[in-house]
């Protein structure tokens, strides 16, 4: 079997809970209640993702993502 990483970005919300998303995978989001749920969420919506990305014979994309944060002053 093969592995795939995936990196998932959770983003608290106002009202409580997190949303949840994989930026190489377009439109991959997904919430939860807690940073744990929404991440068991987070790889189910991953897994299903990919499971239709097979079914189709579309592309798996490769993760090529740089993360860095920015210092503004203000």
């Amino acid at each position: 079997m093969e592995l795939l990483h995936f990196t998932v970005i959770l983003e608290r919300e106002e009202d409580g809970g997190y949303h949840a998303f994989c930026p190489t995978l377009k439109g991959c989001h997904t919430q939860g209640d807690t940073v744990d749920e929404a991440m068991a969420n987070a790889r189910e919506a991953i897994e299903l993702y990919i499971e239709d990305l097979r079914a189709t014979g579309a592309y798996i994309p490769v993760e090529d993502i740089l993360i860095k944060p920015v210092e503004i002053a203000a």
